[in-house]
């Protein structure tokens, strides 16, 4: 990997460790609703263990695919998560960072705390997998995880917080070359934080436990829905009057990572409030059905819509391609919409059709409704190695030809 980058590094670089991460999650979801888990909200590693020994070839053959997909991209969750904060480090001695720091291209730094919460989830989700036991103890980790997503929601909030005050006092966003939707990367962070508090507040059978994470994720999920309202709006009358900036224009995705995170971050309220405040056993899976189509219908939408613009402007063929001339590290925010799409697929399928018995688990129906998404995550797996060959690769040349254009 490329090293001592000083001023040609960018903190959209931490974007390539969130998406290692999640498809550590995406791949995680086969276990969770294929593997049996009656006890406990998520499969821990009895339920994995023992369904790997009951003799379905196939089942265990699944088993198999999917925790060496969870350990590999993991590993290089981490692994790029470690690089990233020594380059960051580095970086923050260069006059690049003062200037970034003083700029609407602050937003940038906001892809710290977003990877760092996602890093807790890929910890939770190895914990449960591969550590026996785990879930014996889990409630005392819950409370540790809550104070963790509480730190990382201060550091979110004191990032925001600093770069946002000057324009709403000073009047200082250059809203002609804010022509993309980068901005929305502070609303993908604090829906991530408000995410990770929804864990606990679902999964956690202390009601205290349980409430503080409901408030957390409220707080930070209405955080995530009024500035996604703003910057949306701000974004797009720039797009609209200028066109959108080339470099940029990956984000016009965003808004799909967006809603998958406060779609899982319903679920997990909706089931946590029935089961610990409402004592409802086996709540219905019907809202749950609504919401997620409807979230899911957005995200489709934005994902065609995108996919023409970014396919008409020749971004796919410039950035994405290993020939083409164009190197920006904000081309790994093309992962997260296909992590997230396939996540949401999950989701949709199994609380909606499975769940409310529409259709069977396991059937062909079942196999065709799952297909699209497990298409959007091939592609998107090798979009990852594309970009990190492209980017990340000690023999490529160090100067980064197209950086994202300052926000």
């Amino acid at each position: 990997m490329r090293k001592n980058l000083g001023e040609q590094y960018s903190p959209l670089y931490f974007l390539a460790a969130l998406g290692n991460g999640g498809m550590t999650v995406a791949f995680f979801l086969l276990l969770m609703f294929m593997v049996k888990h009656p006890e406990t909200p998520i499969p821990t590693f009895e339920h994995v263990s023992a369904a790997f020994n009951s003799g379905n070839i196939a089942l265990s053959a699944l088993i198999i695919f999917a925790t060496i997909g969870i350990l590999f991209f993991a590993i290089n969750h981490f692994r790029l998560l470690l690089w990233n904060i020594r380059e960051y480090r580095g970086f923050k001695q260069t006059g690049a960072y003062e200037k970034l720091k003083n700029s609407a291209a602050a937003v940038q730094l906001m892809a710290i705390p977003l990877t760092i919460g996602m890093s807790v989830n890929v910890l939770f989700i190895l914990g449960g997998v591969y550590v026996p036991g785990l879930w014996n103890v889990v409630e005392y980790l819950f409370p540790g995880a809550l104070a963790g997503f509480t730190i990382i929601g201060i550091y979110a909030l004191r990032i925001f917080t600093d770069y946002f005050s000057r324009f709403v006092i000073h009047g200082s966003l250059n809203t002609i070359n804010n022509n993309h939707l980068s901005q929305l990367l502070a609303v993908f962070a604090f829906s991530m934080i408000g995410v990770g508090y929804s864990s606990s507040a679902a999964m956690s059978h202390e009601t205290v436990t349980s409430t503080i994470g409901l408030v957390g994720a409220i707080f930070f999920g209405s955080i995530a829905v009024i500035l996604a309202v703003v910057k949306m709006v701000v974004g797009f009358q720039s797009i609209l009057k200028q066109g959108i900036d080339k470099a940029a224009s990956p984000s016009i995705w965003i808004i799909i990572p967006i809603l998958t995170i406060l779609g899982i971050t319903f679920v997990r309220l909706y089931m946590g409030v029935n089961h610990n405040l409402l004592h409802v056993k086996d709540p219905s899976v019907v809202p749950i059905f609504l919401v997620l189509t409807g979230l899911l219908s957005v995200q489709i939408i934005f994902g065609l819509f995108g996919y023409k613009v970014l396919k008409s402007i020749g971004y796919f063929r410039e950035f994405v391609d290993i020939k083409g001339s164009g190197k920006s590290p904000g081309s790994y925010s093309l992962i997260c919409p296909g992590v997230a799409f396939t996540v949401m697929g999950m989701f949709f399928v199994h609380y909606g059709f499975v769940r409310t018995g529409i259709v069977e688990q396991f059937s062909t129906v079942y196999f065709l409704l799952l297909a699209p998404f497990w298409y959007v995550q091939l592609k998107t797996i090798t979009t990852i190695f594309a970009l990190n060959k492209k980017l990340l690769k000690s023999q490529e040349p160090q100067a980064v030809l197209k950086e994202v254009k300052s926000l």
